[in-house]
C-alpha cells in the first residue's frame, strides 16, 4: 500500500446503507498519484456509490474518506475545486455550443471570461472538438458529447479525475480514442479512479485492480496478478464430428488440473502451465485414436477472474439507480 505522501486516494472502512440496503461495506483503497485504479464489479456492487462519496456527492455512514489529502466531508467545498468526474451520460448543456459549455465551466471555477475563453479553446483542441466549438451540442454525436463531458472534467486542471463508465454505449474507434486520452492525462500526472463494464478497459488502462461486490472489495492487483490468481490456464481441444467425447474426456483426464468440461465438441481442460502442454494434448488423444479438428491454449482473461470472483461473467451494466434506497450503486 503507498505511503500517505504517495496516496492520491485513501478510503478507510467506508460505509454506506440506503434503508436496508448496505451499499458498502468496510471499504479500504488505496490509490496511488499518477496512476489508473479500476474499481470492477456487479451491478449494485457498490462501484458508484463509492465514486459519489470520494467525489463529495453523498457523505459515508461510516469510516473516512481522503482525495489528495483532503477530507470529502470536512473539506468538500475546497476538494470540489481539485477533482473532475466524467460519467457515462455526458453532462453537457445540449442548447449551448462547445465554447459556451466549457467557457461556463470555467467561469464556475472563478476563472475570468479571458482565461475560460482560453482554457477552451485549449481543449476543444486537445480533444479534436476545434471544428465543432461553434456548433450546439445537440449535433454532436455521442463520442463527442463525451469527449466534451471530459473536457469540462477537465477545465480546472484537476490533479484527480472519476470517470464512471466514461465510454459506455461509444462504438469502438471512439472508446480506443478516450483510452488514448486517459493515457496522456496520466503521462501528464492525473491520477484517475475508473470504473468500467469493458473488462478490457480496465486490462488495457489500469495499473491496479478493485474488484468490489456486496459492498466489499474481494480482490486487488493488478490484471496480472488477478489473472494469476483467480484465473486458469486451459487447453481447449474441439473434436472431430465422429470423436467419441467419453474417450476424449479419459484421455485428457490425466494432464488436467481439473476435471476437463464438455460443451458439444469442445472440451476445455484446465491446466498448469508448462511447457508442451499442447503437444501433449494432441499425442493423448492420438494414442486413444480420437480424432481433433482443432486445439488452442487459452490463457485467463479478466473475464476469468469475474467469473471466478463473482460467479458470473460480466454483463452490460443497466442504469444504476439514485440514492433513494433501490440499488447499491
Amino acid at each position: 500500500m503507498p505511503d500517505a505522501g504517495e496516496t492520491a486516494i485513501l478510503t478507510e472502512g467506508l460505509r454506506k446503507s440506503y434503508g436496508q440496503v448496505l451499499a458498502l461495506d468496510g471499504v479500504d483503497l488505496a490509490i496511488a498519484h499518477g496512476t489508473v485504479f479500476g474499481l470492477l464489479g456487479p451491478n449494485g456492487a457498490g462501484k458508484t456509490t463509492c465514486v459519489r462519496i470520494l467525489t463529495t456527492l453523498l457523505e459515508p455512514d461510516g469510516g473516512r474518506a481522503e482525495v489528495v489529502g483532503l477530507d470529502v466531508v470536512r473539506d468538500a467545498a475546497v476538494l470540489r475545486t481539485r477533482i473532475g468526474l466524467a460519467g457515462q451520460y455526458a453532462a453537457v448543456d445540449e442548447n449551448l455550443t462547445g465554447v459556451e459549455n466549457l467557457e461556463m465551466i470555467g467561469r464556475l471555477y472563478h476563472l475570468t471570461r479571458v482565461g475560460a475563453r482560453a482554457r477552451a479553446r485549449e481543449l476543444l483542441e486537445l480533444f479534436e472538438l476545434t471544428e465543432a466549438g461553434e456548433r450546439i451540442a445537440k449535433t454532436y454525436s455521442g463520442g463527442m458529447r463525451r469527449r466534451l463531458d471530459l473536457a469540462g472534467a477537465l477545465v480546472a486542471r484537476p490533479p484527480v479525475l472519476f470517470l464512471d463508465e466514461p465510454t459506455t454505449g461509444l462504438d469502438p474507434r471512439s472508446r480506443q480514442g478516450m483510452w488514448r486520452l486517459i493515457d496522456d492525462l496520466v503521462e501528464e500526472g492525473t491520477t484517475v479512479l475508473l470504473t468500467t463494464q469493458y473488462l478490457e478497459e480496465a486490462d488495457q488502462l489500469a495499473d491496479q485492480i478493485a474488484v468490489i461486490d456486496q459492498g466489499r472489495v474481494i480482490a486487488e492487483g493488478t490484471s496480472d496478478e488477478l489473472k494469476d490468481s483467480y484465473g486458469r490456464e486451459r487447453v481447449e481441444v474441439v473434436l472431430g464430428e465422429t470423436a467419441d467425447r467419453a474417450v476424449a474426456l479419459r484421455a485428457l483426464a490425466a494432464m488436467s488440473s481439473g476435471a476437463p468440461e464438455c460443451e458439444g465438441r469442445t472440451v476445455r481442460v484446465p491446466i498448469r502451465p508448462r511447457p508442451g502442454i499442447l503437444a501433449e494434448a494432441v499425442r493423448r488423444l492420438d494414442e486413444a485414436g480420437v480424432e481433433l479438428e482443432d486445439l488452442e491454449l487459452h490463457r485467463p482473461t479478466l473475464d476469468d477472474v469475474f467469473l471466478s470472483l463473482t460467479g458470473h461473467a460480466a454483463e452490460e451494466r443497466e442504469e444504476e439507480e439514485q440514492a433513494s434506497g433501490a440499488s447499491a450503486g
